[in-house]
């Protein structure tokens, strides 16, 4: 068989099998959702964690979304950022001139404790915490005045040590490649983790949000354990079922606020993203190739030529990424975005998929780090 003709139908076998699995993401999706959120028997007082680094156009209203919490119990702002220069901290200010009741601290500490400079922030921050549970979220994350109600719930069953949150994208008055990479969080990553997780084949732990006990977070060595390493929220995780406990992600969302005005960003973040999935899952990394149903139809199409087996394996391709799209609208209880973005933002995350089987360096802030095959972080 002549190569170009064996590639082909590879290529087919990988669409045909990834439509499929876009036509069943759908409806998995759509339950591990319409699970019933665990209610709170008690509210303890919570510190919330969020590291800084700049201030993007929406940093305030993320932040303030925190703050606004229908929550019975005394809440701990802990903010932190490496230096006085930094922009976030006149939106802490600001936050904190509109909240005068809020609990708030600001943590400006320059001090580096390892190559992961989130963790670095965190380590800072650390000794100001009050309360007994805590709640780590990134900078960029919006959530709904329940948010800390469910978390709390959801800590709360013997045996949970964690708390993590899944998240959907979102683009408050931005461009194109901010709409792309939110497009991407919606119809891909999403699916992709409801799936793995109710197939019991993942065990993520999300930087979205995590919430833990100061016990359990005493027990696994606090945050400098993963001062070194680049999968942070993945192998706090990871330590906390070490402990035999388990990580919960209930059935709620955050939304991930995108606000990057060019592709390089785009595809920096990306890039890194994938690179850390395929440091602490390869396996997991490498079926993700299934979810590329479009580009490997067009590979077969090149490599075979007009047929109509190949023709309907596009439109199938494209028609099961359209079915999965309305699932998720319907989930997030809006558009994730135009009909017409999508097979570009397709093409793009093949892009991304086949750049990160190739090296090791990932953009990380101002930062260009080199990931070891373990997991840790280097200069490079």
């Amino acid at each position: 068989m002549p190569l170009a003709a064996a590639i082909g139908f590879a290529t087919a076998s990988l669409s045909l099998c990834g439509s499929l699995y876009m036509l069943a993401a759908g409806p998995v999706t759509r339950r591990f959702f319409a699970r019933t959120l665990a209610e709170p028997e008690n509210f303890p007082p919570v510190t919330i964690f969020k590291p800084l680094h700049g201030a993007h156009a929406n940093l305030y209203e993320d932040l303030a979304s925190f703050v606004e919490q229908n929550y019975p119990a005394a809440i701990q702002f802990v903010f932190g950022v490496h230096g006085v220069d930094d922009d976030a901290i006149a939106v802490v200010t600001e936050l904190r001139e509109c909240y005068p009741a809020a609990d708030v601290t600001l943590v400006i500490e320059s001090t580096a404790h390892g190559t992961n400079p989130k963790i670095s922030n965190l380590m800072n921050m650390a000794p100001w915490a009050k309360h007994s549970v805590f709640v780590l979220s990134d900078s960029d994350i919006n959530v709904r005045p329940d948010f800390l109600k469910n978390v709390a719930g959801a800590l709360q069953p013997p045996g949970t040590g964690a708390v993590t949150v899944c998240y959907a994208g979102w683009t408050e008055g931005g461009g194109i490649w901010a709409r792309m990479a939110a497009l991407d969080i919606d119809t891909r990553f999403l699916p992709n983790a409801a799936m793995g997780i109710s197939l019991g084949l993942a065990h993520p732990c999300f930087g979205s949000a995590i919430a833990l006990t100061r016990e359990t977070y005493d027990r696994i060595g606090g945050f400098a354990t993963f001062k070194d390493v680049l999968a942070d929220d993945y192998e706090l995780g990871r330590a906390v079922r070490g402990l035999g406990l388990t990580v919960s992600v209930p059935p709620m969302l955050v939304e991930h606020d995108f606000h990057e005005a060019r592709l390089a960003e785009v595809w920096a973040h990306e890039l890194r993203w994938a690179r850390t999935i395929r440091t602490v899952d390869p396996l997991g990394h490498l079926g993700s190739a299934l979810t590329h149903p479009l580009p490997w139809a067009l590979l077969a199409y090149f490599c075979l030529g007009f047929n109509l087996f190949v023709s309907g394996l596009v439109v199938a391709a494209l028609l099961s990424r359209m079915a999965l799209k309305w699932h998720i609208d319907r989930i997030i209880a809006r558009s994730s975005g135009p009909l017409w973005l999508l097979p570009l933002r397709d093409l793009m995350s093949f892009g991304v998929y086949l750049g990160s089987l190739f090296g090791r360096s990932v953009q990380w802030q101002d930062l260009r780090l080199h990931v070891e095959r373990e997991g840790t972080l280097s200069g490079s």
